[in-house]
């Protein structure tokens, strides 16, 4: 008798995380191309194949946590309430980002947080890859903006000033300072960045 669904749900995301895990210790501990993807299998106890049917390449066993987010700006400009401009949308999703202290927007002091992203940005298979991702959102919101050059411009400007709002707030972080610290500083750099962007683009 087949298992039932759900429990096939969870067996497989138990072991994509299980894999995930293992990847990440291991690359935290000796640094992402001193670990084989081999090294990974068997720490997570599966066979390669197994693994590159959960992971296509060995940068996706980090990068997975950013693709959780993938889509997220589109989303929020869909979603977004009646009379409520896409860029102010953007501006209280990214500020509430900030007051939850979410990893994506760098304002995150968790010694782990704060390990993998030094990892990632410190990597360059792995800080290009991450461009990808980017790239992949820029495109998603594009399309929920505006079908036309209009719509790629403003995309292209939204998930720029993104990622520098967030490596800005990476970067106080590594420094040593906290994030409950910056925080005034991110939400002041945040408020100033979209402010910005919404007279560059008549309040799109």
């Amino acid at each position: 008798m087949s298992e039932p669904v759900g429990l096939r749900a969870r067996k497989k995301a138990r072991t994509r995380d299980a894999i995930a895990d293992a990847a990440i210790s291991l690359f935290l501990a000796r640094g992402f191309d001193q670990v084989s993807v081999s090294d990974i299998a068997a720490a997570a106890e599966v066979s390669k194949p197994t693994l590159f049917r959960y992971f296509p390449t060995k940068e996706d066993l980090v990068l997975h946590r950013f693709a959780d987010h993938n889509g997220e700006a589109a989303r929020v400009v869909r979603a977004r309430r009646p009379g409520t401009a896409p860029i102010a949308a953007l501006h209280q999703h990214f500020r509430a980002g900030l007051d939850r202290f979410d990893p994506v927007t760098g304002l995150n002091d968790h010694p782990e947080v704060v390990a993998f992203h030094r990892l990632v940005f410190g990597t360059p298979s792995l800080a290009g890859r991450l461009l990808q991702y980017l790239r992949d959102d820029e495109d998603a919101l594009a399309a929920a903006l505006d079908p036309g050059v209009r719509g790629r411009l403003l995309a292209a400007q939204v998930i720029a000033v993104q990622r520098v709002l967030a490596r800005a707030n990476w970067q106080k972080i590594a420094a040593g300072r906290t994030a409950r610290d910056v925080h005034p500083e991110a939400a002041a750099d945040t408020d100033l960045a979209f402010a910005q962007l919404a007279r560059a683009t008549n309040h799109l």
